[in-house]
């Protein structure tokens, strides 16, 4: 069974900086790509950021810049450096990974429980 686990949120002041975290955890044979989506209230889910287990990176326009995606493949973890916070970054952030389970050959999406994170003075 796999499963995801975000952590970092919080309360931050416009223009300040936080690093969420997602770790994977349980019988992986591999994890391919993996990305951050965010839902804030009253809108829809959408995607920020994602990375491929070979590194290449996509953002949403709205970050570009501001935030960096980034993983350990030996910590099975990704992770979402974000500069330069305002007020429209609020929202609840979710990872989530395609992941290849140890006991079989096929690929799994997966999604973590989310963190909060809000950004205000």
């Amino acid at each position: 069974q796999v499963q995801l686990v975000e952590s970092g949120g919080g309360l931050v002041q416009p223009g300040g900086s936080l690093r969420l975290s997602c770790a994977a955890s349980g019988s992986i044979f591999s994890i391919n790509t993996m990305g951050w989506y965010r839902q804030a209230p009253g809108k829809q889910r959408e995607l920020v950021a994602t990375i491929t287990s070979g590194g290449s990176t996509n953002y949403a326009d709205s970050v570009k810049g501001r935030f960096t995606i980034s993983r350990d493949n030996a910590k099975n973890t990704v992770y979402l450096q974000m500069n330069s916070l305002k007020p429209e970054d609020t929202a609840v952030y979710y990872c989530k990974a395609r992941v290849v389970p140890g006991t079989t050959k096929y690929e799994y999406q997966y999604w973590g429980q989310g963190t909060q994170l809000i950004v205000s003075s």
